[in-house]
This record gives C-alpha cells, structure tokens and sequence, in this order.
C-alpha cells in the first residue's frame, strides 16, 4: 500500500496523543470503558462485527445522549480479509398512520423535537440483531453483557459525557420518566460520579435473552408506542413488528486514486462524496492547510454539497438521488465553475441546476476484517421520551422530514427520513485501507471531507488528521471556525463574504471522529480517536 507512517507534521496542531498500534486487532470509540469492550471481544476470539457492536452498546449506557436502542444505526462492514464491502441501512419508517395534514392543521411549520410525530421506529437493535447473525461470531447474549453489567452496577461518567449532559438537563426535566431516568435529584451526574440505569439494564438484558423481537414486539413495544402516543406521534405496536433492516451496495467514488465508500441514501453520505469531487479540481496540497484560500473553498463544497443534499435525499423507495450525476465529473466541474475564489456563493444559489448526536466507533480484527458503525438518536438524548422502568431514550429523527409537499423529504407514512449518520470507509488500488467517520449530525459529511483530506492531500497521521482543526458550514450562511486556524483567516473569510459564527460555544461544534487503518504489507492495525471527545483506540 501507499501509505507509510508519516510522523508530526510541523504545521498541524500537534496531536495530544501518539497513534495506536498493534498487531492483531484494533478498536476506536468515543469512551475508554466501550473501547475496552471491544478490544476483549476480539482478545476472546470474536471478529470486527463482534467487537463493535460489544462498543455500541456499552455507549448506548455510557454515553446516552448520543446513541442507545431507541435510535438508528448504519454499518460498513469489510469481510473476507477486507476484500469484500457489504453495508446495512438499520433506519426506521415513519409510522403507517403519519399523518402530515394534522401537524399542519396544528399550525406546525416543522416536526418539533419533543413531540411523538419525531419518533419513528428505532432501527439499532434489529440492525445489531442482523450484523451478527449474518457476520458475527457471538451472540447478543455475549455481546451485550459489559452494557448489561454497567447499567446495572453503574459507571463513573467521563469528563466530556457530563459536561455535554449537564447542557441537556432541563430537556431531561421536561419529561418525568426520563428525570428518573437520566437525572439524579433532578441533576445531571458529576464528572466521576457513579451512575446507575437500571431500567435499561432490565430492556438489554431482555433483548440479550430473547433477540430483537424483545424490542419490537411484547411489553416494551407495547410500552414505546404508549409513549409515542401520549405524546401525539402515532406509532404502533404494527409498525414495530413489521421493521426490517436493509443491506445496500455502497456508493464510491475515485480521490485522487484512493477509493472513498459510504452508504446510498436516505444517508447523507453522498453528500461526503460530492464535496470530495468538488475538491478534487483543486490542489489543496499546494494551499496552506489552516489558511484562508483553502477554508474558502471548502466551505464553497460544503455548501453546493449541502444544497443538493437538501432538494434531493430521502428515502430512495420514495425518491430516488440522482448519484451518478451528483458525482460525475462533469457535475464537479460545472460546480467549481460557479466558485469564485475571491467572494462566497449566496445561500439557496450555490448549487447548479442538475438537469436530465451520535457516536461512532469502528475495529479491525486480525483476518483483516473491519467494521465502521454508527449509530444515534440524533440530537442530545433525542426526543427526551423515556416510557416508564424502560430506561430507553427514544430518539427524533422525524425531525429531519420536511411539511413541506414540494420537498423530496416530505413527511409520509412508512418512509425513512433524510439521514445525517454515516459510516466511511478508505480503499487504496482495492484494498482494505482504514473505516473511519466523524459524528455530529450535519458536520458529518464535513468532517469525513476534512480528515480524508488531512490524510490524502497533507499526508498527516491518523492521530493529527483528526485533531487538526476543523471548520463547520451552518445551515449554508454561517461558517464556523475552531481554534487553530492561520491568524486572519477569520476576518479574510468574512472580506471574501462569509458569515462568520464568533458564538462561544460551549459545547464542541465540529463532531468527534476515529479511524482504524490497515497496513496492509505488514499485517498490523493503527488506531486514533479525536481528541475533542472522552475517548480512545486501543489495540492487542
């Protein structure tokens, strides 16, 4: 392979910590104790898939404000060696009854988040269900014990995972389940205190004893759609029982020789590639990495990318994108046509007419194999809906549906809403080369962009491509910079027309990422994990 362990690179931000290595196996997340799951999954003989769904589900305790079994989850799964990509869509549909007409009625110009119509019906645990039944070694019995054994006995919350619960707390409160769930005297937990779930240690370990249909039929069926109803959605115990994942082909496309994969839609992970073929016409090598002329252009990409991404993704059984044409070469270049490097493109106005909260985690086991996983309940501890004893946390990702008809995403029954979670994957000339991605609802598809880029165009490592500063388009008129960057380059952005977001944010704006790469010549895994999260890799 192509790729040698470059060392620090002068004008990065320097890594706060070394990249992992190791010979036989790897595991990224967000949160030491997930990770460390995974690495014994692995160290016992279990493969990739085995590992990471042992990490996402002891994020789903650990870590609850951005992922659990009331959301979605999608994975990239590199089999036989890394030879072979499958993907799987674990997204939920809409209710049957969904009804838009009545929301509107209800004079709603949007899906609000604390409402039953945001809750459609959580895909992860079947999707967990089918990765390991298809792909794994072990069972979910197995699987799921060290999330069983923290809800249950407890756990010291991590510095970052409280500071971002302590934001939430009065979204918690407005619920009285998830206040006994999720607060402790009606505060969110310390940094280092202990932290206990019991009724979501009671909901895994149905799941772990009976399979997926614990979830999806019987008492907590039963009791996610009570909830969902009280609350005006109108999501049945039918529509539970009748979710199924979906396995997909990934979309790929060529950066600059090396292979790029991510899920078709509902995901947004075209939307990753289109920047990328956006890019590629321009020598990023040759701009200054922190400076201004390259953060310009960037977010030029961002913004064509995220125009397309908002007039033509949903779900394909509805709607399908035009792929193909959005990641044609000839399409990359009518967009670069419309960027000026001197001034920005208008909100609405950037893309050319076409014509004719979250984690995420991956592992690599040591056949080679490797799995990139997300999964969410979209924003901090999604809808704030808990049903009674569940300690199940239902997420909201209706919100993403439009009320507007003319849109591709329109609210309907039975259809998946526009995805933000993604899952990448890096192939170098056919090869297995790293599963990585980067959390954080829209900033997704920026952040896969970005990393590659640190990676591919600045040849930095593992570890300092993620750290490495990184910036955020908002909604396409704002554009959000992290510390870090070149000095001027804010003011130069703003002369060249950019709205820049000077907002102090308390809570980290530009996502949270991990990669696990192969090296394919000697055999070995490296692992990093971001540095803006609680996180780490760790290898045996």
């Amino acid at each position: 392979m192509r790729f040698t362990y470059p060392g620090m690179r002068p004008w990065a931000t320097p890594a706060q910590r070394s990249v992992v290595m190791a010979p036989r196996g790897m595991a990224a997340s967000s949160q030491p104790l997930a990770t460390r799951a995974g690495v014994r999954v692995l160290e016992n003989g279990g493969n990739a898939v085995d590992a990471a769904l042992a990490m996402v589900a002891v994020l789903s305790v650990v870590e609850p404000y951005s992922v659990g079994i009331g959301g979605d989850c999608f994975a990239l799964c590199a089999l036989d060696g890394g030879s072979r990509i499958v993907g799987l869509n674990g997204s939920g549909r809409a209710s049957s009854s969904a009804d838009r007409e009545a929301l509107v009625a209800a004079g709603h110009k949007k899906i609000p988040i604390r409402h039953g119509a945001a809750v459609t019906v959580p895909g992860a645990v079947a999707a967990w269900a089918d990765l390991a039944q298809a792909h794994g070694t072990m069972g979910l019995d197995t699987l799921l014990a060290p999330a069983i054994d923290y809800a249950a006995h407890g756990f010291p919350v991590s510095e970052v995972i409280a500071g971002e619960w302590a934001a939430f707390r009065e979204h918690l409160a407005a619920d009285p389940s998830s206040a006994r769930s999720y607060l402790l005297d009606g505060r969110p937990p310390r940094p280092g205190q202990m932290f206990v779930n019991p009724g979501l240690a009671r909901s895994l370990k149905l799941i772990a004893e009976r399979g997926p249909g614990a979830l999806y039929e019987g008492e907590l069926a039963e009791a996610i759609a009570n909830t969902v109803q009280a609350a005006g959605g109108w999501l049945s115990q039918d529509d539970l029982a009748a979710h199924r994942s979906e396995w997909v082909d990934p979309i790929m496309l060529d950066y600059r020789g090396w292979t790029v994969l991510e899920l078709p839609p509902n995901g947004q992970g075209l939307t990753a590639l289109e920047i990328l073929s956006i890019l590629e016409g321009y020598e990023l090598a040759a701009l200054e990495p922190l400076g201004a002329d390259k953060a310009h252009l960037v977010a030029e990409a961002i913004k064509i990318a995220f125009e397309d991404r908002n007039r033509y993704i949903t779900d394909p059984a509805f709607s399908r994108a035009p792929v193909e044409k959005l990641l044609s070469p000839q399409y990359a270049a009518r967009c670069r046509e419309r960027i000026d490097p001197e001034s920005t493109l208008p909100p609405g106005e950037a893309a050319p007419p076409l014509g004719s909260d979250t984690v995420y985690l991956c592992a690599g086991d040591e056949q080679g194999n490797a799995v990139s996983l997300i999964s969410s309940i979209y924003t901090q501890f999604g809808s704030g809906l808990v049903p009674t004893d569940t300690g199940i946390l239902l997420h909201c990702r209706g919100i993403s549906f439009s009320l507007d008809q003319a849109k591709a995403n329109c609210l309907e029954p039975g259809k998946r809403p526009m995805h933000t979670i993604i899952p990448g994957m890096l192939l170098d000339q056919g090869r297995l080369a790293a599963a990585f991605g980067v959390m954080g609802g829209d900033m997704q598809p920026q952040g896969h962009a970005q990393v590659l880029i640190n990676i591919i165009d600045h040849g930095l490592n593992l570890q300092q491509a993620l750290d490495a500063p990184r910036l955020r388009c908002i909604e396409g008129k704002k554009v959000y910079l992290e510390e870090g960057f070149a000095e001027g380059v804010p003011a130069e952005m703003e002369r060249r027309g950019h709205r820049i977001d000077w907002t102090g944010h308390p809570i980290n704006q530009v996502g949270g990422g991990q990669i696990v790469w192969r090296d394919q010549e000697q055999g070995i895994w490296l692992g990093a994990s971001d540095r803006r999260k609680d996180g780490c890799a760790m290898g045996y």
